[in-house]
């Protein structure tokens, strides 16, 4: 059994690729690809980063554990 998702936002793209009966290795894998920047935005050149799905979770949980219970605001002054 298959399943893929993807999610954009401005500068990133996230995909995830799992198959639970494949037992070949990479066939569970994340994707975190940078998109190309807009005009005047930033200056990054695209590049991916594919990781297997159990690495993905250590970064998850590393996210979670660091990031857990802050949120991002922004000041309009």
């Amino acid at each position: 059994m298959s399943y893929t998702k993807s999610k954009s936002t401005k500068r990133f793209s996230f995909d995830i690729n799992r198959n639970l009966t494949a037992k070949r290795a990479g066939s569970n894998t994340v994707t975190i690809s940078t998109l190309p920047s807009e005009e005047g935005q930033y200056n990054v050149s695209q590049t991916s980063l594919t990781m297997t799905v159990k690495e993905a979770s250590a970064l998850q949980g590393f996210l979670n554990s660091e990031l857990g219970g802050w949120s991002a605001t922004v000041d309009n002054d």
